[in-house]
């Protein structure tokens, strides 16, 4: 028998790492359980939503795994537009492999409690923000093929969520982005202003919504 030389580390402990799969796999049910609750529940804002709608619902049924990095190559992210509290400019991240600016996002992982919760993990972490506030309803549904240099991801099937930036709060850029900026809603980037006009005009309705019903926004936090 070979001894481990002092202070190397030992082998994995099969326990545990059995007990850590089965709770990556028990989280990624929970956000499948929730993504499937909350789009079923979504009244889509026209056809082509509805369309994308029925897409999600019917990969996720599929696909048990649809909600992981790890998962089939088309699977589901998350993101947030966060905006300034008057709805006039939007937080936009130049991403670092697309070179493109976009709204804050990324995969899903075993810890988050729900998709909502996730989108929202996405805009702190990669804005820097302590307190950024959710609005709880989908915003909209996006599907794009990705390009080779994305690993085994081919295909992103997003769910789209709105949030609130606390007033005076100092973004910081965050190591998955080459730049990070406010952009007045009405001057968009002009290589991403054709995907983003539709999404900034999709979260300023909600927000509209939410300034006269209080109760459709969710506790910072509490997402």
């Amino acid at each position: 028998m070979t001894a481990t030389p002092a202070g190397a580390p030992g082998p994995a402990h099969p326990v545990r790492s059995e007990v850590a799969e089965d709770a990556g796999r028990t989280g990624f049910a929970r956000l499948r359980t929730d993504a499937l609750e909350r789009l079923t529940a979504w009244a889509p804002p026209d056809d082509r939503q509805a369309g994308l709608r029925d897409e999600f619902v019917a990969h996720l049924r599929a696909h048990p795994d649809a909600m992981s990095k790890q998962g089939p190559p088309a699977h589901l992210t998350g993101s947030v537009l966060v905006l300034d509290p008057t709805g006039e400019h939007a937080l936009l991240t130049l991403h670092r492999r697309a070179r493109r600016w976009f709204q804050l996002g990324g995969h899903y992982e075993a810890g988050d409690a729900t998709v909502l919760a996730a989108a929202t993990r996405e805009a702190r972490e990669e804005s820097g923000l302590p307190h950024v506030t959710p609005l709880p309803q989908v915003a909209q549904l996006d599907r794009h093929v990705l390009a080779g240099d994305f690993g085994t991801c081919r295909e992103h099937l997003d769910v789209r969520f709105v949030a609130v930036a606390g007033p005076g709060a100092q973004a910081v850029v965050s190591d998955e982005s080459l730049d990070l900026r406010w952009w007045p809603v009405d001057a968009l980037p002009e290589d991403s202003r054709d995907e983003l006009a539709p999404l900034v005009a999709a979260g300023r309705r909600l927000l509209a919504g939410a300034a006269t019903a209080p109760s459709s926004v969710v506790a910072d936090g509490q997402a």
